[in-house]
């Protein structure tokens, strides 16, 4: 897998590409975090599974862990969206 950067209006998004799947993968605390301009994304997504208890209860099985870089440059792990809920 290629780690990489992504900007969305000056704002990075943590990447990954899977070249076996040839597709990309983005982190959801960064996404999410540019989508809310929350100033705690963890703390709001904590507060979005509460309120939603399907979402709660699929959350695992829809954003999975990767490995990625942190704003420290560690790598850590990231969840990202690899699934369509319907």
């Amino acid at each position: 897998m290629m780690s990489n950067i992504k900007l969305f209006e000056s704002k990075q998004v943590r990447s990954v590409f899977n070249e076996q799947e040839e597709k990309w993968y983005f982190s959801v605390q960064d996404v999410v975090q540019i989508l809310t301009d929350s100033s705690d994304v963890k703390q709001y997504i904590k507060k979005m599974l509460t309120r939603d208890e399907q979402l709660k209860s699929n959350w695992g099985t829809i954003c999975t862990l990767v490995e990625m870089k942190a704003a420290d440059g560690k790598l850590c792990k990231i969840q990202i969206y690899d699934k369509i809920v319907h």
